[in-house]
């Protein structure tokens, strides 16, 4: 699938973090990233998301992705939060609940092409049984 999405990533760093680990914890899970440092913080521009799709499949966490893809969405953007610690251990996890006392990874993908749909249907496919689903059957 050809796509076009633009990512933006952002993370705080507490006086207790080593910028470096921030921005590591970036690439892990976006690698090819794009950061800079700001005031107290590191933003990452990021154009690819095969290595992110391929964490999520190989931690069988699909469903849940989708979940936070959808409850995130405001029209061709998705929004969602991952755990700064996980990141940096090369582990997608979703912040859901109680912010993380160091903050979290906001990510912000913003869609142009395919539909929002389909991208998310590339990124994490639907399931049955746990197991991704081929929604292109039959065409």
């Amino acid at each position: 699938m050809i796509y076009s999405v633009d990512i933006r990533i952002t993370a705080p760093v507490n006086d207790t973090e080593i910028e470096a680990r921030v921005t590591d914890a970036i690439e892990n899970v976006f690698p090819g990233a794009e950061t800079e440092s700001k005031a107290g913080e590191v933003v990452a521009e990021a154009h690819s998301v095969e290595h992110f799709s391929e964490l999520l499949h190989r931690q069988e966490i699909l469903d849940t992705a989708r979940g936070e893809f959808f409850s995130g969405r405001d029209g061709d953007t998705l929004s969602f939060d991952l755990k700064k610690q996980a990141a940096f251990q090369g582990v997608v996890n979703f912040a859901v609940g109680n912010p993380d006392e160091l903050g979290e990874l906001h990510v912000r993908m913003r869609v142009t092409d395919p539909t929002v749909e389909e991208f998310v249907d590339y990124v994490a496919p639907p399931t049955e049984d746990g197991k991704p689903i081929d929604t292109d059957e039959g065409q």
